[in-house]
């Protein structure tokens, strides 16, 4: 939308995974009156299609969601021709709660943080950081509220429904086997909800080492790993101990806090005692190796324009 926005062509191609929205944002756009051209669609094996177009110096601007693996491949493929490049990549986020915190509200928003959309999103919590003198309290309320959740397909309207292929849904078995090894406690689900399904239960692991394959890599999926902290500076050194600084979520009512944790914290984002942090004139985006550039805003729009001075005599 913001190269469109900015007068550019744009051609799109979606994963192979999932094709159709794609399409029929095309066909919205054509019957919205878009000129032949403007807004294209190509779809297929992005090992065939995208690689021309990174070697096509004609192609000024490349645009990217998805994982930092691939990101990185994109990054220098585009070397050559010299592209601008905007990357919305991996996220690893952090939540961050402190006991003078609203212990209902906090519980609420971490579930909306991990939860929704099933764990399969860029923003979703990975790694609860919660201060000792309340963990006991929010683990029992967290696992409590995950246990709840109704998993079944869309169509039912669930909390929960099904990982997007069978590669997801082994890690994070994965990741569950992992931090049990390494002395995680099982305090809601863990595993498939039928055996060879696609539906992984809403999971709760407590007293998560941070050595746990859950702690150090994005799960992207509906497994929360929670742990203990005991002091402000501890909580902020392991909630940035990551390559990835897309969001970070933190619950706390000192507004010193707030002031110095949001200014500590190495993300490109930060949801204070809130979850939603999305919208057409937020500068969606991330720092380290979660991505460049911004979309949305006014800064969505400069990737996709030039600056050009003009310095003129009149005579």
């Amino acid at each position: 939308a913001a190269a469109l926005a900015a007068g550019c062509s744009v051609v799109a191609h979606p994963s192979h995974e999932t094709p159709y929205s794609a399409l029929a944002l095309a066909e919205l756009a054509e019957r919205a009156g878009f000129p032949a051209g403007v807004f294209n669609v190509v779809t297929g094996r992005a090992s065939t299609i995208v690689p021309p177009w990174m070697a096509d110096a004609r192609v000024r601007a490349v645009s990217f969601t998805g994982s930092t693996e691939i990101g990185k491949l994109l990054y220098r493929q585009s070397a050559d021709t010299v592209k601008r490049i905007v990357m919305e990549l991996g996220g690893h986020a952090p939540f961050l709660l402190f006991a003078d915190a609203d212990m209902k509200r906090a519980l609420n928003e971490a579930v909306k943080a991990k939860f929704a959309t099933s764990g399969q999103d860029c923003l979703g919590a990975n790694r609860f950081l919660i201060e000792r003198s309340v963990y006991d309290r929010f683990c029992k309320g967290f696992a409590d509220r995950a246990a709840a959740l109704r998993v079944g397909p869309g169509i039912e309207d669930p909390d929960i429904g099904p990982l997007m292929n069978e590669k997801a849904v082994a890690k994070q078995e994965e990741h569950v086997a992992d931090a049990l090894a390494k002395g995680a406690r099982l305090l809601a689900g863990g595993k498939r909800r039928t055996p060879g399904s696609l539906f992984f239960e809403p999971t709760v692991l407590a007293d998560v080492p941070d050595d746990a394959l859950i702690m150090r890599e994005e799960t992207f999926g509906p497994v929360a790993a929670v742990a203990a902290f005991d002091t402000e500076e501890e909580a902020l050194k392991r909630a940035n101990d990551t390559e990835y600084g897309l969001v970070a979520y933190l619950h706390t009512n000192d507004p010193r806090r707030i002031y110095r944790a949001s200014r500590a914290l190495q993300y490109g984002m930060v949801a204070v005692n809130r979850t939603k942090v999305t919208g057409a004139p937020i500068p969606f985006g991330g720092v380290k190796q979660s991505g460049l550039g911004r979309e949305g805003a006014r800064l969505g729009m400069q990737a996709f324009m030039d600056v050009k001075y003009v310095c003129r005599d009149w005579a």
